[in-house]
Parts: structure tokens; C-alpha cells; sequence
């Protein structure tokens, strides 16, 4: 018997969260590491971008290869390399160990997450096709909430590698479920008989995908807003560990808060899928949350609230929750600007490589900035830059119907 489409659908959207466990491992590991492996503040940032080094790189043509390799294939690969990657970093005994093997874990995150929007925009029916997508768009918080909140106690008990050995068998158990409970591409295809047939294999196929995905105007404005956002979260979200443990919070509490702030972005990403389905419109949703993303970072960072902590948090917050509008309604986008329904997995490729971009630089230049001016307090600027960008590319996206 074919699992359920709903059940099936739920699965990816787990398998994406696990994935996002690994994004999110290293933010509460940083103060570890930096004492147990003599990491720097900047190599910690690279830590934490490193992981996107295979999106940068390749993230859209690692969309193609998925569109051709098969979309369920590829997720359970990314899994499995996933597993690899983070049981070898139990023996980690230097930082370039770490960050070799963070690149190594940015292929198999890619593998995972690149496919899972066309596959469930396969499972599922275009009536519920947004409210999943925007499901899907909380993965990430998911999983780095998860990963913030169970890190900190698990390294506090067993260390930092039982942690690495945990979500790398995690990832294993994850591929299991999913074979299980996702039907393979083919018989899938079999079975319904309404999606689209395989892609031909050949050299063609996949340069034409690419061209039409890349001549776009689309898939561009939405990738690099898409950018604009992922920065500044990951900068954000990555540091407050280190932020809250250099004002003497211990580690435990400061996993817990950040995870919090984790956690109700999902709010953000499942509002904008339900908003979007009962008629909000898309640039609406975008201009809200770049809008608050701008304005909440100054409350949290600026010199002006130095001495109003719970406001601060309350900003960062809302930052989180309001902010997670964007990624909702952006994947929601990357699904309808595609050109054709055999270039959504190369499309959302493409905006997972910028997004990537975004993530990589992001981290570093807050670091960096941190580094010159000796603190945090400069961190609005940044962020206030990006959000001023995205409103502007959203300003450009020429958005159909609602």
C-alpha cells in the first residue's frame, strides 16, 4: 500500500528539520569548541557559515542534478552524507577539521532541502500546495530550535562529540523513515499518473533547465531577497549564544533563550503560508517582515536600549517571529516564478545558492564588525542594510493573482 499523501508530505518536512539540526548544532557548541579546540570569534563564524560553502558554490546546480537524479533519491543521499560527515566530526581535533567536514555537511543539507518544495508540490494538492510550502518553511527554525535547546544539555552531560554522533545517527534514522514512508520516484509517478514523467537524463535537458531558470527575472529577485533575509538571521541567531555568555549567562539558559527565538519564527513561516492561502498578497507579507527586521535589530542592538535587557529580547523576538514572514512567502514564490514545473527543484536551487551567499558572508562581516568596534552594538547596521535591499528587490518582483 502507497503511504498516505499527507503523511508522506509530513515525513519531508521532518526530514528537512533533521537536516536543520546540523545547521543548528554549532551556534551552542561555539563557546565549547572555542575553549576545547582553541576556535577563534572569526573561525567560529566561518563555523557557522561554513555549511553553506556547498550552496554558495553549487546550490543551483545541485537543483538540477536533483531534478535529474530523482527527488526522493536525492534526499536520502543528503541524509545519509549527513550521517557520514557528522560521525567523523566526533574526532575533530582541530578547527580546519570542523570546517571541512561543516562543507561536507552543506552538500548533504542541500541534497535534502533542495528537493523537498517540488516533492511536495508533487504529493500534495494545489489547494493545499501553500499552506505545506509555508509548513516547509519552518523547518529550519524547527530544527536549529531543537538543535539550541537539546545541544547545551546534551554537551553539558557527554560532550560535544556524543553530540555529533547523536544527529548523525539521527540523520540515519531519518532516511529509514523516509524510505518507508515516501514512495520511490517512480512508482509514485506509476501511481498517480497525473505528475510529470522523468526528466531525460541527457547533457540538454539539464543546460536547458538551467538557462531558462537563470534568464529569469523571477527566480533572481526572489533568490536574492532570499539572500537579504538568511544573512542577517543566521548572524543574529548564530551569536546570541556568544552574545548572552559574555554577559554571564551559562550555557544551558542562553541554548534555552536563543532556541525560543528560534522557535517563533515558525510562527512567522506558518502565518504567511496560512495568510497567503486565505488572499494576503505576497509583497505584503515580504514588506511586513523585512520592515520589522529593520526595525527590531536597532531595539536589540542599538546603544540607546543598552540598559532594557527584556526589551532587547523582546526585539529579538519579534525580530524572529515577524521576520519569519519572509522565508514563508519567499518559498511559496520560488515554487510560482519558476519557470516550468521541471525547473522548481533548479530554481529553488538557485535561491538556496544565494541564500547560502547570504549565510556565509553574513556571520563573518557581524563578527568582524563586533571584532573592530568591540561589540554588538554596531550588529543593526548591518541588518538594517540588508532589510533596506530586500524591500527593494521585493519592490521589483512582479507577483501574479493574490
Amino acid at each position: 500500500m502507497s503511504p498516505s499523501p499527507a503523511r508522506a508530505a509530513t515525513t519531508v518536512i521532518l526530514a528537512g528539520m533533521v537536516a536543520a539540526l546540523h545547521i543548528g548544532k554549532i551556534p551552542s557548541a561555539i563557546p565549547v569548541l572555542r575553549e576545547a579546540l582553541g576556535v577563534t570569534l572569526v573561525e567560529a563564524g566561518f563555523l557557522l557559515s561554513m555549511v553553506q560553502l556547498a550552496g554558495m558554490l553549487s546550490g543551483v546546480l545541485v537543483g538540477v542534478a536533483c531534478d535529474g537524479l530523482g527527488l526522493r533519491r536525492s534526499m536520502l543521499t543528503g541524509q545519509f552524507i549527513l550521517f557520514a560527515a557528522s560521525l567523523a566530526g566526533m574526532w575533530a581535533r582541530q578547527p580546519s577539521d570542523l570546517l571541512v567536514l561543516r562543507a561536507l555537511e552543506g552538500l548533504g543539507f542541500l541534497l535534502v532541502v533542495l528537493p523537498a518544495p517540488s516533492l511536495i508540490r508533487k504529493l500534495v494538492s494545489s489547494r493545499q500546495l501553500s499552506l505545506y510550502l509555508g509548513l516547509w518553511g519552518g523547518y529550519m527554525p524547527t530544527g536549529a530550535a531543537l538543535a539550541l535547546l537539546c545541544g547545551p544539555l546534551v554537551m553539558t552531560a557527554l560532550g560535544w562529540q556524543a553530540w555529533w554522533g547523536l544527529l548523525g545517527g539521527l540523520s540515519a534514522v531519518m532516511a529509514v523513515w523516509m524510505a518507508v514512508n515516501v514512495a520511490p520516484d517512480a512508482q509514485r509517478r506509476q501511481i498517480t499518473g497525473k505528475h510529470a514523467p522523468a526528466i531525460s537524463p541527457n547533457i540538454g535537458s539539464w543546460t536547458h533547465r538551467l538557462h531558462l531558470t537563470l534568464t529569469s527575472s523571477g527566480p533572481w529577485l526572489v533568490a536574492l531577497a532570499f539572500a537579504m533575509y538568511s544573512s542577517q538571521w543566521l548572524a543574529v541567531i548564530g551569536f546570541l549564544p556568544s552574545v548572552y555568555a559574555q554577559s554571564g549567562i551559562s550555557g544551558p539558559v542562553a541554548g534555552a533563550l536563543t532556541a525560543l527565538v528560534c522557535a517563533v519564527n515558525v510562527i512567522g513561516n506558518v502565518g504567511a503560508g496560512k495568510l497567503l492561502h486565505r488572499g494576503w498578497s505576497a509583497r505584503r507579507l515580504l514588506t511586513l517582515g523585512f520592515g520589522s527586521m529593520a526595525f527590531t535589530t536597532f531595539l536589540a542592538f542599538s546603544t540607546l536600549t543598552e540598559g532594557l535587557p527584556l526589551l532587547r529580547y523582546v526585539a529579538v523576538l519579534l525580530f524572529s517571529a515577524i521576520g519569519g514572514l519572509v522565508p514563508g512567502t519567499l518559498f511559496s514564490l520560488a515554487v510560482r516564478v519558476a519557470p516550468n514545473e521541471h525547473t522548481v527543484s533548479t530554481t529553488v536551487g538557485w535561491v538556496q545558492q544565494c541564500s547560502a551567499t547570504g549565510q556565509f558572508f553574513g556571520p563573518p562581516l557581524v563578527a568582524w564588525i563586533a571584532t573592530q568596534v568591540g561589540g554588538w552594538h554596531a550588529t543593526w547596521v548591518v541588518t538594517g542594510m540588508a532589510s533596506l535591499v530586500g524591500l527593494w528587490l521585493v519592490s521589483r518582483i512582479r507577483i501574479g493573482g493574490p
